[in-house]
């Protein structure tokens, strides 16, 4: 992707809409509506970076209901002609391609190497990389498994959604704050994964999502690894104007 003079690539993530009830949501939905209306002024392109919602299950014809603000203006952007890449993260990571249909999006359930004017992105929500956490990865294999997601479907989505609603709730209430906290660099398992990974290919900038606190942290001479923090206290964000990128804060 080559950008155009005075464009700019903007990356968000973590918005958890749902979370932690109605009221809330609606206003976090209302402050994100505001940026995406004042980026797309100058934007090329758009990357959502995994947890849009704190739950999403796509039924064959029925999608959860709420947030047609964020959706709409989404759709707003599409109809402009700027591209929208949106990642799964593990709240939402059963997306199907209701929104590839809906907003014009490209859906990834992976990191993605993405060449950007001159420099090389690594993107992807975050969630199951690197050393530890085997009993998510574990569950992650079950919750994307075909069998499992057939399964489920067949729940009726006022089961279902509630269901899933309340384990996430629990989920969040048991982890608390931890994704908040930054752990040091020899214990944080994405610092570990960059640098591995850096051995590999060459990567400008790892970009991800998914814990919750905002960090430019420098691998090395040449590659830094970028965490983009999160929408329910933060409100922060990446954006490369084709030759530098930043994380900034969103002053409303």
């Amino acid at each position: 992707m080559e950008l155009a003079p005075g464009k700019k690539i903007y990356f968000l993530s973590d918005f958890h809409l749902g979370a932690p009830n109605e009221t809330e949501s609606r206003k976090r939905e209302e402050r994100l509506v505001r940026f995406f209306n004042n980026a797309k002024q100058d934007a090329a392109a758009f990357f959502i970076v995994g947890d849009i919602f704190d739950f999403w299950f796509e039924y064959k014809s029925v999608v959860p209901k709420g947030f047609v603000r964020l959706l709409g203006c989404l759709a707003q952007i599409a109809d402009a002609g700027i591209p929208i890449h949106i990642f799964t993260g593990n709240h939402d990571l059963w997306m199907n391609d209701y929104f590839a249909k809906e907003l014009k999006a490209k859906i990834y359930f992976e990191p993605q190497l993405f060449q950007l004017g001159d420099k090389q992105f690594y993107i992807g929500h975050g969630d199951g990389l690197g050393p530890g956490d085997y009993g998510y990865k574990r569950l992650k294999k079950i919750f994307t498994s075909k069998i499992c997601q057939f399964l489920f479907r067949w729940c009726h989505p006022d089961v279902g959604i509630r269901l899933a609603n309340y384990f996430s709730a629990k989920s969040r209430a048991k982890t608390g704050t931890t994704d908040e906290v930054f752990l040091g660099e020899d214990k944080e398992w994405l610092i570990i994964y960059t640098k591995e990974k850096s051995t590999e290919m060459k990567v400008d900038y790892f970009v991800f999502g998914h814990r919750h606190f905002a960090i430019d942290y420098e691998i090395n001479a040449t590659t830094r690894y970028i965490n983009l923090g999160d929408w329910i206290r933060l409100y922060t964000y990446g954006v490369f104007d084709g030759t530098k990128m930043q994380l900034l804060k969103w002053e409303d």
